[in-house]
């Protein structure tokens, strides 16, 4: 398949360009080397789901204007955020234009459903030779459907797993409970901080115990919630993106010629 000539808009969510400005270069480099054209609007901001999420969603139509006008051309658009991506596919809705948002949310993908189902990579040439436990963020796994559910009667599946399992020299590890909410949950961890807390603690156990060295996944809000306790703890665990693994190493795939 030749995407080349796809023109693929890059949305980084605001958190992750003030703090994590590492995953969206991480980003912007993996999708490149894979062979993507890639825009980067200069002048986006959040897209709105802070605001929305506390019940304050009318305050959040500008964002929402403002991320039709800056994507509504492009083929796709991509983000390294599963959270972000589930709130503008579930909700974006720009003043005036409610059928052309609905096509606009059918464009948008989180970055891992985007290399497996769109771009289709079977192959990614990478190597990152650590012990790494995987964080599988709620919205990405129940939204987005990125995972199964351990609670259903269904056959397993990851698509982060799928493509960390092409990295050289990875070793995944297995975890008691491999889908279990970190407690970051966007203002839950404000409004609920104890809470949060002790789920996070839980979940940074589960990678300790199971003598991980990085803590991955592919929502950095998570990862951002992890990593604070860690530092707490004073552990040597590291938390990181999965597009900045997945670009650690790798090398420039050259787009199939047009026949």
């Amino acid at each position: 398949m030749n995407y080349s000539n796809w023109k693929i808009g890059l949305f980084i969510p605001c958190y992750v360009d003030q703090f994590y400005p590492q995953v969206g270069i991480a980003t912007l480099e993996l999708l490149e080397k894979l062979g993507c054209t890639v825009t980067f609007p200069l002048n986006q901001t959040c897209c709105g789901q802070p605001m929305a999420n506390s019940g304050f969603e009318h305050l959040s139509r500008s964002c929402d204007n403002l991320f039709y006008d800056l994507f509504k051309d492009c083929d796709y658009v991509v983000s390294p955020s599963g959270s972000c991506v589930l709130h503008i596919k579930d909700h974006l809705k720009a003043d005036n234009k409610a059928d052309e948002s609905k096509v606009l949310r059918k464009r948008v993908y989180e970055l891992v459903e985007f290399i497996t189902d769109i771009l289709k990579i079977d192959t990614i040439e990478a190597e990152f030779p650590h012990r790494v436990g995987l964080h599988q963020g709620c919205h990405g796994q129940r939204g987005l459907h990125l995972s199964q559910m351990s609670e259903l009667n269904a056959a397993p599946f990851s698509k982060p797993v799928s493509l960390l399992k092409q990295v050289k020299g990875i070793e995944l590890v297995d975890l008691d409970r491999t889908d279990e909410c970190c407690g970051f949950g966007g203002t839950f961890c404000v409004s609920e901080e104890a809470v949060s807390v002790k789920m996070g603690k839980d979940r940074v156990a589960d990678h300790i115990r199971h003598n991980a060295e990085y803590i991955t996944g592919s929502d950095m809000s998570c990862l951002m919630h992890l990593g604070g306790i860690l530092k707490r703890s004073n552990s040597n665990v590291q938390v990181m993106h999965i597009a900045e693994i997945l670009n650690a190493g790798i090398k420039k795939q050259k787009p199939e010629p047009v026949h």
